[in-house]
């Protein structure tokens, strides 16, 4: 069931927020793959306390831009890491609700599980989305990991270490060869495994995906 709440709360109440729906959040369905045709991606640009959202559908495997949707408001929530996703979901909700077709899969510029309290942006809008859902970000959040390889499609654990064990809450993912990886985590309805794997068909030349990439290029143009 699609997740729905106020997102003008203060940041100790989005914590407690945040570890309420972490247990909702679906990591064990894997992305059908098999019958993948419509991948969105997601970014937001804040340019002068102003926030741009854009989601951006591609067909699925040429990333032909199919649809491109934005919204622009005001950034009411300030700068806090771990809670990036009140600072960007009203508005990515707002672009989202005019678009026509609906994405089977959506990759976000930023994380899934690999969160503190399991509920990073992908996690949370794959909440109120109800749809499968993927982290994709570009810096180093949470968790800790080895350097992987430097071939493409190298890969190792990002892990947190619980009270009884060590558990596996995305992976480090070098999507061309001698760049950066990136950090790939499950957000709703999807698992490590076909998350990394959605990564991995959607980047080409490039370090990022094709649909963060065209997303960026979106928000960014206003």
């Amino acid at each position: 069931m699609p997740v729905q709440h106020r997102w003008d709360l203060m940041p100790a109440q989005a914590i407690a927020l945040q570890k309420e729906l972490a247990g909702q959040v679906d990591t064990t369905t894997p992305i059908d793959l098999d019958h993948l045709k419509l991948v969105a991606g997601v970014d937001v640009s804040v340019k002068n306390n102003i926030s741009h959202a854009a989601v951006v559908v591609m067909r699925y495997p040429d990333f032909e831009i199919l649809e491109a949707v934005t919204a622009t408001m005001p950034t009411k929530f300030p700068y806090i890491p771990g809670l990036l996703s009140f600072r960007e979901g009203e508005v990515i909700l707002e672009a989202h609700q005019q678009l026509q077709l609906t994405p089977d899969v959506y990759i976000f510029d930023g994380m899934g599980i690999a969160h503190p309290r399991r509920l990073g942006i992908a996690a949370h809008i794959g909440l109120w989305l109800d749809r499968p859902t993927v982290g994709c970000g570009k810096t180093h959040l949470y968790g800790k990991y080895t350097e992987p390889g430097l071939e493409r499609g190298s890969m190792s654990p990002l892990t947190v270490q619980r009270k009884d064990h060590t558990e596996i809450i995305g992976m480090v993912l070098r999507t061309r060869q001698n760049v950066k990886p990136v950090y790939i985590s499950p957000g709703n309805h999807a698992t490590i495994e076909s998350a990394v794997e959605l990564i991995l068909r959607c980047t080409t030349r490039y370090r990022l995906p094709e649909p963060i990439r065209a997303a960026h290029n979106t928000a960014g143009q206003f």
